[in-house]
Order: C-alpha cells, then sequence, then structure tokens
C-alpha cells in the first residue's frame, strides 16, 4: 500500500483537501475535545492529557513530538511519504497557535465526543482523501507496518490503545468511556468521507430465465449487467449468473423485476463499499444516436 501511494504526487486541490481538512481538525480539538478532556488518540489525544497534568500548550506538545515523527517518516518511510506527511501534521498545531484562544460550544462530554468525533473524522478524512495525513502517530502505524510487518489494523489497535491506556492514568473512567465513543465516531466518518455517502449493492441472481432479467435490468433499471458462466451443483449443469451493481435505493425495484421474469430465481445482495464507473462515479452515457438500449453482436 505504502509503494503505491509513493507513486501520487499532491495538485492544487490535494493542498486545499489538507488545509481545509486540518483547519477542521483543528477547530473540532479546540471547541468539543480538549475542553471536555475527550482523548480520541493519536498526537492530538497525548496533548490533551499533558495539557491536563503539566499544563503544557497542546500546539507547542503536538509540535515536539510530531517533528521527531517526521524525521523517522522520512528515515524509515522514505521522502515520498515524508513530503505527504509534513504538510498536515505541521498544519493542526499550527491552526492550533492561532485558535487557541477559542471557547468551547459545550461542555457536555456525551454532545463533545458526538460533535468532536464527527468533525475530526470529517477533517481527517478529507487530508486522507488529498493521498496524505496528519502525521502523528500514523507515522509509527506505517513504520510498524513496514518494517515489523504488523497488519495496519492490529497496529492502529496497539498504537491508539496505548494512548487511551495514557488517558486512563490521567483521567477518570467515564471521560475515558466517552474517549471510546469519539474514537469510534472518528473511524466511522472517516470511512464515510472515503467511500461516500451513496451505498451501493453487488447482486448475484441465478435463474433458468436469464435472458429476461437481464433485459429487464437493462431497460427497466438501465444499469449495465455481466454474465458469468457457472455449473450448477445440483443438477452438475452449466447456467448463466448475472451479477449487476445497483444503488441501494433501487433494490426494491431489482426484486421486483427479477421476481416479474422469474419468481424462482436465486438472488444474493452483498454491500459494494466502493463502485468507480459510467454511472456511479462518471455520468451514464448513452450513444447520442440511439434512443434506446441496443443490443450487439
Amino acid at each position: 500500500m505504502l509503494r503505491v501511494a509513493k507513486k501520487y504526487t499532491l495538485s492544487a486541490v490535494d493542498y486545499t483537501y489538507i488545509i481545509f481538512g486540518s483547519f477542521l481538525t483543528a477547530v473540532s480539538f479546540q471547541v468539543f475535545l480538549l475542553p471536555n478532556n475527550i482523548v480520541s488518540g493519536g498526537v492530538s489525544g497525548l496533548s490533551i492529557a499533558a495539557k491536563s497534568m503539566f499544563g503544557w500548550d497542546p500546539a507547542l506538545f503536538q509540535y515536539a513530538l510530531n517533528i521527531p515523527l517526521l524525521v523517522l517518516c522520512f528515515i524509515l518511510l522514505g521522502k515520498e511519504a515524508g513530503y505527504k506527511t509534513i504538510l498536515g501534521s505541521l498544519l493542526l498545531p499550527f491552526f492550533l497557535s492561532f485558535i487557541g484562544h477559542w471557547g468551547p460550544i459545550t461542555r457536555e462530554p456525551l454532545l463533545a465526543a458526538l460533535y468532536g468525533g464527527g468533525l475530526t473524522g470529517l477533517g481527517i478524512g478529507i487530508v486522507y482523501r488529498a493521498k496524505s495525513s496528519t502525521g502523528g502517530t500514523s507515522v509509527i502505524v506505517q513504520i510498524l507496518y513496514q518494517h515489523l510487518h504488523f497488519q495496519l489494523g492490529f497496529s492502529t489497535i496497539v498504537v491508539d490503545g496505548l494512548v487511551i491506556l495514557v488517558a486512563l492514568l490521567v483521567f477518570d473512567v467515564e471521560t475515558v468511556m466517552f474517549s471510546l465513543i469519539s474514537l469510534f465516531i472518528v473511524s466511522r466518518t472517516i470511512d464515510l468521507v472515503q467511500l461516500g455517502f451513496n451505498r451501493n449493492k453487488n447482486v448475484f441472481i441465478i435463474s433458468d430465465n436469464p435472458e429476461d432479467i437481464r433485459q429487464e435490468i437493462l431497460h427497466t433499471m438501465e444499469r449495465g449487467v455481466t454474465n458469468l458462466g457457472i455449473r450448477g451443483g445440483y443438477g452438475n449443469t452449466d447456467k448463466d449468473m448475472l451479477m449487476a451493481v445497483i444503488q441501494e435505493r433501487e433494490f426494491t425495484l431489482l426484486k421486483e423485476a427479477v421476481l416479474k421474469a422469474d419468481a424462482n430465481a436465486f438472488v444474493v445482495a452483498m454491500p459494494a463499499s466502493e463502485v468507480l464507473g459510467r454511472g456511479f462515479s462518471l455520468h451514464k452515457y448513452f450513444p447520442a444516436n440511439e434512443t434506446e438500449w441496443t443490443d450487439t453482436e
């Protein structure tokens, strides 16, 4: 994964995403997380614990940790990874130094955990969409993955778990429980930003009458469909299985179309987390000289 990421350079739009995402993350930290001691992982979470224990300025603390981690990133992960990390990791404390006087929006820990987690996840997700990161403990996660061959999920759990352990030593258990809620909201929001809000389904259809179903999907739903050759286990006979990717809201229409063509059809539907192509990430294309779907040899 790291080798693939290195091949991509940052554009002007990417830099805009990094700046805007880092600013949102800083605002969330200042008005939600810091005033309520919500430690949602990472260097920013450690800075909250340091603020509570020693009164250290969060922006300076984050600079103090992020700069050595950036050096490690350049040494152990390479210059390309370092260049993609340096902007996001330094912008967060930079913005905090300017908005450090902003007061909290709420003193209710649950509201702070929910809204702070959502806004933080939105900001970090926007930075990730620019093929960059906010640095900090994510650098440690990448180092564990690259050099010790730990799985990314396991590495993240270990690193964030250590941050939560520090929070347990500083704050009461109830505060840490709110922090765990925030950490969950952060991760889910990042997923939503990365994968989008449109939910899709990948549908497989096995029928003795696949042609009528294929025509229904093509003409009625205006969705593409793929024929997959299979062999039935019961009768050991060759069949065609249809595969179609549709938006979740279209699933009821698809079921009606399938039942209309073959009431005995076997249908399996599963989530499709991200779909690229015409009709989804690209506009549908209908040839200018055609007014309806046509089949070609």
